[in-house]
């Protein structure tokens, strides 16, 4: 099989229109702002993710011999184009957020400046890598808000959508707070520390809970944790007891037990109960299956005494909102402003900056403004900050640990409003009147 570049994953109406503006001459500078219409139910903030992966997209943009030749064989463009998108690159400008910066709705995450050509064929891949990347952050960031310092492991991997949104979701989790993941590609890709219990198959596979139990504590002595629930959760409980007093005899003992089904709740509460009779206190209860922020928050209001959470289906694949409503939009044509006016879908004008304001150790407030501005806000922190010049990358990737830090001191910066899992309040985002102007002046 061909080995085919993210580049061929250009939706091919890009493809077309660029043959026509280059047949044309058209290679007009043009800024195209990436930013989110609106919010999915119960969100009033986003969690930007994929810059880093954008910004390395662009840098090595370029397409093969294969995409070519498969172009050549799928589209109607004409040889003379294909030859030129042979030789193109990115050469152009970004400006961006940095990753895991909290975002507002209708405000860009990246401008890109180039000729008009390279802008417009990104569009798809930007959208798909920052989209999806964000969505991945911002429920994690939830579950972990939700969590309340309780570990979170991502279990989502054989739920995703496809086996690179497994790998995204298991980064943008590890970014927003998780624990770690039990996917041991994205542990080795992004160096996320790995968790894993085991399936009902294996007690299963012995027929016996407790000969099963015993057999993977011997094994991995240093790292037991047990699934109860395949049988009777607490006549598995109880069989974990049993383990657990034999490996104290040895010197060892057990990590945790995991319930996955049934009342989490009053199952956590006899588990513990179980366990503390028995003189196992230490013994930590993890609860997994079908959770997500809500859940966990119920889980917590009952004062369920789960110690760590395992998070699969609804966090993979962002259940509750399984989509953001991205765009692309051209809003500058050679230094001319540029809109769309569809009803419920007008954009603003002009390549554009977000001045932040942070008052007492709390967003107070942004503002979209022109870029630059015409009356530059006093106190206020710029959120683009150049990226990309004449197609390469200013800067290498920041460190995990700067992203985890900065995602953390953002959520601490918002409002307890705005943080709120259901019915949160939308946060105020202002536009400069520079940008506002009469229609009859947009061209």
């Amino acid at each position: 099989m061909p080995t085919y570049r993210k580049e061929l994953s250009v939706d091919l109406y890009e493809l077309t229109m660029s043959q026509v503006f280059w047949r044309r001459g058209m290679d007009n500078t043009a800024t195209f702002s990436l930013f989110f219409r609106g919010y999915p139910k119960n969100r009033s903030y986003y969690i930007a993710s994929g810059i880093d992966a954008a910004l390395d997209f662009l840098q090595d943009f370029h397409f093969s011999y294969e995409d070519i030749e498969s172009l050549r064989s799928t589209s109607p463009l004409s040889e003379d184009f294909l030859t030129y998108l042979a030789n193109i690159q990115f050469t152009g400008d970004v400006r961006a957020v940095s990753e895991g910066t909290i975002v507002f709705a209708d405000e860009p995450l990246l401008e890109v400046t180039a000729p008009l050509i390279e802008a417009q064929i990104v569009e798809t891949m930007l959208l798909n890598i920052v989209t999806s990347a964000t969505l991945f952050a911002t429920k994690a960031s939830r579950i972990v808000q939700a969590a309340a310092g309780r570990p979170v492991v991502d279990f989502g991997s054989r739920r995703t959508h496809s086996e690179e949104s497994a790998m995204e979701a298991a980064r943008a989790g590890y970014l927003a707070g998780f624990a770690g993941t039990s996917n041991l590609k994205a542990a080795a890709l992004y160096n996320i520390p790995a968790f894993g219990t085991m399936a009902h198959s294996f007690i299963q596979a012995f027929g016996d809970e407790h000969d099963a139990f015993e057999a993977y504590a011997i094994e991995f002595p240093d790292s037991t944790t047990l699934l109860v629930d395949t049988y009777d959760t607490l006549e598995g409980v109880r069989n974990a007891i049993r383990v657990a007093q034999t490996a104290r005899k040895n010197g060892k003992s057990i990590n945790a037990i995991r319930l996955d089904s049934g009342d989490l709740a009053q199952l956590a509460k006899d588990a513990r109960s179980l366990l503390n009779q028995a003189g196992f206190p230490e013994i930590r209860i993890m609860a997994s299956g079908g959770l997500d922020e809500h859940s966990i928050q119920d889980l917590i209001a009952s004062n369920a005494p789960i110690d760590a959470f395992g998070v699969g289906t609804r966090f993979g694949t962002s259940a509750d909102a399984p989509y953001i409503d991205s765009v692309y939009k051209l809003v500058e044509l050679d230094g001319k402003p540029i809109i769309k006016r569809s009803e419920g879908k007008r954009t603003l004008p002009y390549a554009k900056q977000v001045y932040r304001q942070i008052r007492e150790g709390e967003i107070t407030g942004d503002t979209i403004t022109k870029h630059p501005p015409l009356d530059i806000p006093e106190l206020q922190h710029e959120l683009l900050q150049p990226a990309i010049e004449s197609g390469r990358r200013l800067q290498t990737r920041e460190p995990t640990a700067t992203i985890k830090n900065r995602i953390t001191s953002n959520i601490q910066l918002l409002p307890d409003s705005i943080r709120l899992l259901e019915n949160p309040v939308r946060f105020p985002v202002t536009v400069s009147h520079e940008l506002l102007l009469p229609s009859w002046t947009m061209h």
